[in-house]
Parts: C-alpha cells; structure tokens; sequence
C-alpha cells in the first residue's frame, strides 16, 4: 500500500509479515534468508526476525539455510473458503455442469486486480490442468475476469484498466487498453465472456457472471477447454447454453438461501457489480 494511502491505524509490521508468507510462491517453493529480503525489500536482520517468528508459530519450515512454507498456511484462507456460502451453493452445479460437458469448470471471485478461484470441479481426465482453490490470475486476461470487470461501475473499471499492467501472456492477449475497453462493453451487452487463448496458447475458456438477490455480479462461472478439441464456435454452440444454465440455477439458490436470512456473500472485498439482464441462451 503507498504511504501516503495509509491509515493511522495501520500496522506496517504486520504488512511485511504477510509480504514474506506471499515471497513463496509455486516457482519459488524455497527461499533462503537473503532471497526472502530482496523480494519483500527487507534488510536481512528484518527478514530474519519475521521469518524465525513464523518458524515457532509453525507457519514456516526451516531447513539449513532454505526456508519452505509448511500446511500450516492453508489455516490462514480456510476460515474465508469456510464461511463463503456461494461457493457451498455453486459446487453441486458445478459438478452437474462437468457431468454434462466432461469438462472442469471453476466459479471465481475478483480481488484485488486478479481473480481467484473458490471452487473448482475438474473434469474425470488423467491430464487435466493444475488448476487449485485459490489460484490467481490477472482478470483482464482470463474469461471470468473480463465477465466481472465488464460489469463494473463505469468510474471503477476505468480506474481498474489505467492502473492494470497489460503484459503479453501470449502472442493473443489484448494489451491495448483501448481494445480492451471495446471488448468488455461487448461482453457487458452479450452476459459472457470468450477468451481465445490469451492467458495460454492452446487454452480457450468461455464465463458468465453470477448475480445475488439484488442482481449484482459476486462471482462468475467458466469452462476452460482445449483449443485442438474445442473452436470457439463449439465453445458458444455447444457449452454456453450448458454454462448459462448452471449459472442461472446458482443464482436461484443464491437468492433462496439470501432469502432465508444466510450469508451469502459476506464482505470479503471482492467486489459486487452492477449488473444488466441475462441474454438467453444461444441455441446451435
């Protein structure tokens, strides 16, 4: 967070605590000391104290000079996954939905300026991809990204895209913010999102958003497939009906559970959208 955007209740140690857990990552599963403090911008007597104090509360593991993040950590976002009732609703759909398709499918949330999956259901494969609760990627490039950030207020999407760093993931991927703009005011009208491999070659995904009681997009729904299996016209033909259906049977049990009083989208700081009528389903 910049300093100038800080509170006066803000507790900079606890920032660079939480800086070291998110030092380890999958590329970098073990860090040595000096490693760790040139990532989160420490001096070695610093990182050292945080890490040897995450060393007896059992979050980290040490091993000579390597440190390693131990299970532990997984207690830190489960009480979160825990009490998130959408993802409890979505996951019976989710698995009718892969039952139908034969392909995974994954509801996820935006935070921050990535989205992060809560749920997923893969698919009955020997090889499919590694893909877990929890996993991020940046929204602008990914299908249920676009679908969220498509519905957005005006002012907070424009915000969202001046700040956003647009990289090249693929030879495909949108990195004009203009063009980028264009095509989330077509998914706006069209209620879905298809991404031609953009975050990875050979990757195709199509989303929709999911709306609470008040109409509002929480969440949103996707079916990643293979591109040598799947074009994006049998993308839309023969999955999106399947997908819009799904999502419109979470929203209706969304909204009876919101109905009875449960929380079902607690205040997480993802963010809810504004929203516009569901199109129908496409028919072949």
């Amino acid at each position: 967070m910049p300093a100038a955007a800080r509170t006066p209740h803000f507790v900079r140690s606890f920032e660079r605590g939480l800086a070291v857990i998110r030092a380890f990552d999958a590329e970098h599963p073990e860090l040595t000391l000096t490693e760790v403090a040139r990532t989160c911008g420490l001096t070695r007597a610093a990182a050292r104290r945080f890490l040897l104090t995450l060393v007896d509360l059992g979050y980290v593991h040490a091993d000579g000079r390597a440190f390693r993040l131990t299970p532990r950590v997984l207690e830190l976002g489960y009480s979160y996954l825990a009490g998130f009732s959408l993802a409890q609703i979505a996951e019976p759909h989710l698995e009718q939905l892969v039952d139908r398709t034969r392909e995974s499918s994954s509801l996820c949330v935006l935070d921050g300026d990535d989205i992060v999956y809560v749920t997923r259901v893969p698919a009955r494969r020997i090889m499919t991809a590694a893909i877990t609760v929890g996993t991020r990627f940046p929204a602008y490039v990914t299908s249920v990204g676009r679908v969220i950030l498509a519905h957005l207020p005006d002012g907070e999407r424009e915000s969202r895209l001046s700040r956003a760093d647009l990289r090249p993931l693929t030879s495909r991927t949108i990195t004009d913010a203009d063009l980028l703009r264009a095509e989330l005011e077509k998914v706006r009208a069209r209620g879905y999102a298809v991404v031609d491999q953009e975050l990875e070659e050979g990757l195709r995904s199509v989303a929709a958003p999911v709306r609470d009681r008040g109409g509002e997009v929480v969440a949103a729904v996707n079916i990643p497939v293979h591109a040598s299996r799947n074009t994006v016209a049998s993308v839309r033909r023969d999955l999106l009906p399947h997908l819009l259906d799904t999502v419109a049977a979470i929203e209706r049990d969304l909204r009876m559970a919101t109905g009875r009083g449960r929380a079902a989208s607690p205040d997480t700081g993802t963010h809810r959208s504004s929203s516009s009528p569901r199109p129908p389903a496409p028919r072949p």
